[in-house]
């Protein structure tokens, strides 16, 4: 069985993790850290976890928390698990960090990322990048297996880099013509209370937010040029509408040669072959957000505006799982030599 230490474990992000965890054939949770509530069960806090985690929250230097595990999950913000990581590595753990910490393998890449997003942009262990992997295991699946260290993607880079990633790798659009527009659900603004984020601040409500630039746009272009070969850049454009789960995002790129749908179709089919967890629709699908709501899967559906010779691809998404919790277990799995899809092979919840 791998031992699962949760870090941050009463957040959105840690109680996902929890969830999939409990029911997974492989694994057990040994520890809950938190920073509040200490001594609280996690079913106290949430009750749908009754009888399947009624495990209390320890503080970091609780002898608990300090056993022995195989595989560390921070569900923290920026700037936690990198100074953390490195602790639990010489225990002989594996990480996997929620945030941006581990998401570039370069000092430059993440300097670069850190300064767009108002951080320090020194990596509190600079020895780790080179020795981690970018968790989107559609595109880095090979080495995922390999690292220690794992950096979980965004939840919005998810849904674009999957969306786009295809058309890139093959070279068939524009690489600065690439526009991302994506809607999220309230709960990616996680658990923290916010005024913006109350009920009657938020009912009936959409907005545009993170305009002059957002945290995840860096991953995006950095994935998208490596598989084009080439600098690619977007025009992002994250909203946030009146549900509570999920990501709705619509991706435009000019194509460099007219093509039909069919032909991309079999460009994005042939691409996640062996990626158990993207479904390619045609443009006459009738889904939506729902249809992954609860579930590590991506559904894309690819088609064309012949009129303007465009590529359009509508990328859905549950941001709590394929774009947090989800990825991560995902990840573990290929870390420790499991199927893939333990633990996360599941229909959802619909409606």
């Amino acid at each position: 069985m791998v031992r699962v230490k949760v870090v941050g474990a009463s957040g959105f992000g840690g109680v996902g993790i929890i969830e999939l965890v409990s029911q997974h054939p492989d694994a057990e949770l040994t520890a809950l850290v938190e920073m509040d509530d200490i001594g609280t069960p996690i079913s106290r806090l949430y009750p749908h976890l009754a009888g399947f985690c009624d495990m209390p929250l320890v503080a970091a230097d609780d002898p608990a928390a300090q056993a022995p595990a195989d595989v560390v999950f921070y569900a923290t913000p920026d700037r936690v698990g990198m100074k953390l990581a490195r602790e639990e590595l010489a225990k002989g753990a594996k990480v996997v960090d929620y945030s941006g910490d581990f998401r570039f393998t370069t000092a430059e890449a993440y300097a670069d990322y850190a300064a767009r997003i108002g951080k320090p942009t020194e990596h509190a262990a600079p020895d780790l990048l080179g020795k981690n992997a970018y968790g989107l295991a559609e595109l880095h699946r090979s080495e995922i297996i390999k690292a220690d260290v794992v950096g979980n993607p965004g939840c919005f880079a998810c849904s674009c880099v999957l969306g786009l990633a295809p058309a890139a790798a093959r070279r068939l659009i524009k690489p600065y013509s690439i526009i991302c527009d994506c809607k999220t659900g309230v709960s990616g603004a996680g658990k923290k209370a916010n005024a913006a984020f109350h009920y009657p601040a938020r009912y009936e409500q959409m907005n545009a937010y993170k305009l002059a630039g957002h945290q995840h746009v860096c991953e995006i272009e950095h994935e998208l040029s490596a598989q084009a070969g080439t600098d690619v850049k977007v025009t992002f454009t994250g909203q946030v509408v009146p549900v509570c789960r999920g990501i709705l995002s619509t991706l435009y790129g000019d194509l460099e040669a007219a093509a039909a749908e069919q032909e991309l179709l079999d460009v994005y089919r042939d691409f996640y072959k062996d990626s158990p967890f993207v479904r390619v629709y045609g443009s006459t699908a009738s889904i939506g957000t729902m249809n992954v709501r609860g579930t590590n899967y991506c559904n894309l559906v690819v088609s064309v505006d012949q009129r303007l010779n465009r590529l359009r691809v509508v990328s859905h998404i549950d941001n709590l799982v394929k774009g947090q919790a989800g990825s991560a277990l995902q990840n573990m799995n290929l870390m420790f030599g499991l199927p893939e899809t333990a633990g996360l092979n599941r229909p959802g919840n619909y409606p």
